[in-house]
């Protein structure tokens, strides 16, 4: 199926690895441009590279924070340098780091709140003008499976995520308009480097090892399996599309069945 949106400009947050770099990779292969960030250099030089390579499209890479306000700055300048505008925005950011309430002292709220939903307002901030002015954007928010059925051990992720979906449900009414829809993404548990780090931290907690911890997710899940982040980014590019013009202020799981509620 061609998605409709060769051509289109996309900016894809945190997509070095994971289901950061999956997004972006479903994207170019849909004959987006893109433009690519995250914090840790030779994995991304590495990842554009490579979809540079695999995709025929042009790809442009930023090193940055988004957790800062400098980082969000550099990577709004270089979207309007080198594309001068974005279509699509994928919003995505590193998870908090595991544990109990009382294991986190308000700099880790702090710094949770920094990178996962400030980073999506003035990410948002920068681009809706633009957006708006065209009368065509794609947002996707990539969450959390936590935000329907929160997860043992993730407090961090469990609360700031959740906020992340309020704003995008509310935000998806005010530009619905102008031709714009906002969607967010939850994944469930998906074969990442990410996943492989709460298995250890799930594993040490409990005494057992990360097969255990693998074994223990995949037997709540009905297709008894991790996904993997091509299927993750499939949704995301789908949302993307030219086809998903009626899809909007939805939070759609990627997760194998694993969320047990109706709605």
């Amino acid at each position: 199926m061609d998605l409709g949106i060769r051509g289109k400009v996309g900016l894809v947050v945190a997509s070095s690895r994971g289901l950061g770099r999956a997004s972006a990779e479903a994207l170019a292969a849909e004959g987006v441009e893109m433009l690519l960030c995250a914090r840790g250099e030779a994995a991304l030089r590495a990842t554009a590279a490579d979809i540079r390579r695999e995709s025929g499209v042009r790809v442009v890479d930023v090193v940055a924070d988004v957790a800062t306000q400098a980082g969000i700055d550099a990577v709004l300048s270089a979207a309007e340098r080198e594309f001068g505008r974005v279509d699509i925005l994928v919003t995505n950011g590193g998870g908090p780091p595991a544990g109990p309430f009382e294991s986190h002292a308000r700099e880790a709220w702090d710094a949770a709140v920094r990178a996962n939903l400030t980073s999506v307002v003035e990410l948002v901030r920068g681009v809706l003008p633009g957006m708006r002015e065209r009368r065509w954007g794609r947002i996707v928010n990539i969450t959390s499976i936590a935000v329907k059925q929160p997860v043992d051990n993730l407090i961090l992720s469990n609360s700031v995520r959740a906020a992340v979906t309020g704003f995008a449900r509310t935000l998806a009414n005010e530009v619905a308009p102008h031709g714009i829809t906002v969607n967010n993404v939850m994944p469930g548990f998906t074969r990442t480097a990410r996943v492989e780090e709460l298995a250890a931290r799930t594993a040490s907690l409990q005494g057992t090892t990360p097969d255990a911890a693998f074994a223990a997710w995949e037997s709540q899940i009905p297709m008894g399996r991790l996904g993997e982040p091509a299927e993750f980014g499939a949704m995301v590019a789908f949302l993307c599309s030219a086809h998903a013009s009626y899809t909007t202020g939805a939070s759609i799981p990627v997760d194998g069945g694993w969320i047990k509620s109706l709605l």
